[in-house]
């Protein structure tokens, strides 16, 4: 796993170098592009997208926003440190672990705190419980939440990954697998854990809310130094989405529906698992990362060496958001 992320990271600060280099000196102004991603996973991406509240925002400065599609949190975060996007979409957690390994990246933003994972099994499985996955073939896709929900899980139950065996697929993949009997279980990410949930009867048969850590919208270091208004214009636009889904859910699951290609009876229930209220980075999130920290580092996913509160402190900037809300 360490060497997932290290691979990742070499790769990424060439990249990284080439792709901002003209982004390195601060001057107040917009850049000509904007590259935000969205993903299946986060309902207010998806609004942002469909609604055109990013180009409304940079109508005047002549920004044109480009969109790419993130199919996980390790797609996101893979994207910000090759530098093909300039914002992205992740879970708290997993930031924390590619941060870890030097991703330069900041959290700006929170939106939604979700419960968009659990542990998921087959309608007829005798999995029961955290405990029976002992010796069986688990679903996951590495540096994601739904695989540190799956570590997290394991230790609290007194086992570990080398109890289970990981069989590291994307999101997609897995549920595919789990709904075909090619592995025990799975460790599930909506709308796709919502869709086998309903489909096939599937058994969400470990949940635990505290576990999902919250959805971060990060950004690269080096735009957020050069462009620090264009940061905050962005979480202008996000905030635009986020309260024109509270105000607007059948619509919002209408775009949902649009997007992801999904019944509405899915997206339905995957909305209802989001809770968009707290959108400013604060001590909430510092706390739950700590402690999925905390298990990342006895578990081997995060160095050891490495101080949790230092990585958190360095990831976490709550100002660029503070001031357009509390403003």
């Amino acid at each position: 796993m360490n060497n997932y992320w290290k691979l990742g990271s070499i790769a990424a600060a060439a990249l990284v170098a080439a792709g901002c280099s003209s982004e390195s000196e601060a001057d107040g102004s917009s850049p000509d592009t904007i590259t935000v991603d969205y993903a299946y996973y986060s309902p207010t991406s998806l609004v942002l997208k469909e609604k055109g509240f990013l180009e409304e925002a940079f109508a005047d400065e002549g920004t044109e926003i480009d969109y790419v599609l993130s199919q996980g949190s390790n797609n996101a975060l893979e994207f910000l440190s090759g530098g093909s996007v300039d914002f992205g979409s992740s879970a708290g957690a997993a930031a924390l672990m590619a941060k870890g390994n030097n991703a330069p990246i900041k959290n700006v933003y929170i939106y939604s705190q979700p419960e968009w994972t659990a542990l998921v099994t087959a309608e007829d499985s005798d999995i029961d419980s955290v405990e029976d996955l002992a010796g069986k073939q688990v679903a996951a896709t590495l540096g994601t939440d739904p695989y540190i929900f799956l570590i997290r899980a394991l230790d609290e139950a007194g086992l570990s990954e080398e109890d289970i065996e990981v069989v590291p697929v994307q999101h997609n993949d897995g549920a595919n697998l789990l709904a075909n009997g090619e592995v025990d279980a799975w460790a599930g990410l909506d709308p796709h854990m919502a869709r086998q949930e309903l489909e096939i009867n599937a058994d969400l048969f470990h949940r635990n809310k505290d576990f999902n850590t919250y959805g971060f919208l990060n950004v690269t270091e080096d735009f957020a130094e050069a462009h620090p208004e264009a940061v905050e214009t962005v979480i202008e636009a996000y905030e635009e989405a986020r309260q024109w889904t509270l105000d607007n859910p059948e619509e919002t699951v209408e775009i949902m529906v649009q997007e992801a290609g999904i019944d509405p009876a899915v997206a339905e229930l995957q909305l209802e698992r989001n809770t968009f209220d707290n959108p400013v980075p604060g001590q909430e999130h510092v706390d739950s990362l700590t402690a999925a920290g905390e298990v990342l580092q006895k578990s081997g996913n995060l160095d050891e060496s490495l101080d949790v509160e230092e990585l958190l402190d360095d990831l976490i900037d709550p100002s660029f958001a503070e001031n357009v809300i509390n403003d």
